[in-house]
């Protein structure tokens, strides 16, 4: 009995290191003043591209003020990069092609034969432009940076060289035709879009020079097993959460009405919005019953979209210890960015109340 208790007890002290190691977390590394610390403000937006009819952008510009005064050198939107789009469209057993059409990457074809620029070319010419931009350029180069970001199949960043041109200025030439003029004009004032109306116009106003698409969609690729089961199964989920969540929803609703954008971002910025939403948005799914596990595998995907999401957005602020990153994202990606990314060495996550107030 007493060898067979000391030998459970020398099992137990074996263990123990091992449970330690498995538990431990990696503590800050960084010392005190030996580098600037990498701030980023996560923003968490509506998608203004639902936002009711006459809607006005200009209700925006108080959230503009306050997020200008944050003064960042590095602004990221939740859209798809040209490299991830033309991998989707590569691979259209993955990615539905007509999903991806409608909702992750505008068609390029016609910036790029105005342009004479493939994909490879267009961002071959944006890095070599962007590593020797003058610190005073003229209209020509950047109506020619616009066209290469439409090439390259980002238009956000289009839309930041085109508010940074003199209205007489902003017309067709160095690779703009005419219908291109136009899209750029449509996108600069009358796109409803967080992209636009919110990091296109503030990056221009702080002499920015482009954005950074940090969304990602390789985690479409998860195996969800029977599409509508998983819809529908997902959605029964929400169905019984969704009266938690009912007057938030209602108040940023009618916030949203009124354009009382400030107190919305106010609002969906606020801990316990966001935790109310996760709680009944993925948590609602993590208790899905079917025996197929579909609301597993929807936060599954979703953690992996949110895992990219930062890594992209740490690899637009890498190459700059001390930048100041603002990450514009729907409210829903929040907590998770801030708890990823507050994980990172040399990073601190910025108060968006502080910021908004």
């Amino acid at each position: 009995m007493l060898k067979r208790l000391l030998l459970c007890q020398l099992l137990l002290l074996v263990a123990m290191p091992a449970v330690a190691q498995t538990s431990a977390r990696l503590p800050a590394l960084n010392v005190p003043d030996a580098a600037p610390a990498t701030r980023i403000l996560v923003l968490g937006t509506v998608h203004l591209r639902g936002a009711p009819k006459g809607f006005k952008v200009d209700s925006l510009n108080p959230v503009i003020d306050r997020l200008a005064v944050f003064q960042p050198t590095v602004i990221t939107v939740e859209s798809t990069s040209g490299e991830m789009c033309d991998l989707m469209a590569r691979h259209p057993a993955v990615y539905d092609p007509v999903d991806v059409k409608e909702h992750y990457c505008r068609d390029a074809s016609h910036a790029r034969t105005a342009a004479g620029l493939d994909l490879t070319a267009a961002l071959a010419e944006m890095r070599h432009s962007l590593s020797h931009w003058p610190d005073h350029p003229t209209a020509s180069q950047r109506r020619r940076l616009a066209a290469v970001f439409l090439a390259a199949g980002d238009s956000t960043s289009a839309t930041v060289q085109w508010l940074q041109l003199a209205v007489p200025e902003r017309r067709a030439g160095d690779g703009l035709d005419n219908e291109l003029v136009a899209a750029l004009d449509r996108l600069a004032t009358g796109t409803n879009s967080e992209n636009y109306q919110i990091a296109a116009r503030l990056a221009a106003r702080l002499g920015l020079q482009r954005v950074f698409p940090v969304d990602d969609h390789a985690n479409d690729g998860i195996d969800v097993g029977d599409q509508e089961a998983y819809g529908k199964a997902v959605s029964a989920q929400w169905a019984i959460a969704a009266p938690r969540r009912k007057t938030m929803d209602d108040e940023q609703d009618a916030l949203l009405k009124r354009g009382e954008m400030l107190s919305l971002y106010r609002l969906i910025n606020r801990p316990e919005s966001t935790l109310l939403a996760s709680r009944t948005d993925f948590g609602a799914a993590l208790a899905d019953p079917s025996l197929e596990h579909y609301g597993q595998r929807y936060v599954a995907g979703w953690e992996v979209r949110n895992l990219i999401i930062a890594a992209n957005i740490r690899i637009a602020s890498g190459a700059t210890p001390g930048a100041r990153v603002l990450a514009i994202i729907g409210a829903t990606h929040k907590p998770w960015l801030d708890g990823l990314l507050g994980q990172m060495q040399g990073v601190q996550i910025v108060d968006a109340e502080q910021v908004l107030r």
